[in-house]
């Protein structure tokens, strides 16, 4: 069994950052999962005592706070600043641009679009910084039945496929007499995407490791079975499968944003565990 790593994969610079920072703060809070990965939220809250709350509500003599990477709400933050609490912001610089750019375009008076997913804490935080009509959509076709104004702004969740951002701008420069295009998808999400559609083009079996609650994780597991029909989307090496290997030859292997090195190597090394020939 032939094992191959995709040319790009595993933790962006927004994730390498927001670990450090945890590490270094210890002790502390953090409002939502820090990153989209159990397995590595586990390490951080045995070895650093980084704890997980729900939400702002669940903060009691907590000292210190850490944002995730995700962000959250204007209102939230705002919260956390009254409550002189040490702040640690582990926002995503990729996530603040798109967070910036709501706020400026909104206060110009531009509807706002998001291209992403209402219940990801992404959006949620990016969609609190306007003050004019948001609509967050996932396709061109949830576009049909809103009747915009005169002036919209389009950015996309940063984790989100490319042509699909491009087929709603396209959609609405068609529908808008005046429309102002962001694209703020995270160069990391892309070259993460491409090397996965390269990589399953060429294997007969794609594993993509990483968090099940991870949108990028998600998209790259979606791009693989687009390309390679036995592609498996599995947390850690608990979930690998010998059946799956069987009669076939070549394994590609990637992992999402948040996926640490040491989870990826675990599970290469029970894959290579089963002496396949």
């Amino acid at each position: 069994m032939k094992i191959e790593l995709a040319k790009s994969y595993g933790f962006c610079f927004g994730v390498r950052r927001a670990i450090k920072q945890a590490e270094k703060t210890k002790n502390a809070a953090t409002i939502g999962p820090l990153i989209h990965n159990n397995d590595e939220i586990t390490r951080l809250k045995k070895d650093f005592n980084v704890n997980t709350l729900s939400d702002i509500s669940e903060l009691k003599d907590e000292k210190k706070v850490i944002i995730r990477t995700h962000g959250i709400t204007k209102d939230d933050l705002q919260v956390l600043k009254d409550s002189k609490r040490e702040i640690i912001d582990a926002t995503c610089p990729f996530v603040k641009k798109p967070q910036e750019i709501v706020e400026k375009m909104s206060n110009e008076g531009y509807e706002i679009i998001i291209f992403g997913d209402v219940n990801h804490p992404e959006v949620k935080g990016v969609k609190s910084y306007a003050n004019t009509n948001v609509y967050v959509v996932l396709s061109e076709k949830e576009l049909e039945s809103i009747k915009f104004s005169n002036k919209v702004a389009l950015i996309s969740q940063t984790t989100k496929k490319i042509e699909q951002f491009i087929q709603i701008a396209n959609y609405l420069i068609l529908k808008v007499k005046e429309v102002r295009v962001f694209n703020t998808i995270c160069d990391a999400t892309f070259k993460n995407q491409e090397a996965v559609k390269n990589l399953a083009m060429k294997n007969d079996i794609i594993i993509i490791v990483g968090g099940k609650n991870s949108s990028n994780t998600k998209q790259l597991f979606l791009i693989a079975k687009e390309y390679c029909k036995d592609s498996y989307l599995i947390e850690n090496e608990d979930e690998v499968c010998k059946k799956w290997f069987e009669n076939k030859n070549n394994c590609g292997v990637s992992a999402g944003a948040s996926t640490p090195n040491w989870i990826i190597d675990k599970v290469i090394k029970k894959i290579e565990s089963f002496n396949l020939n």
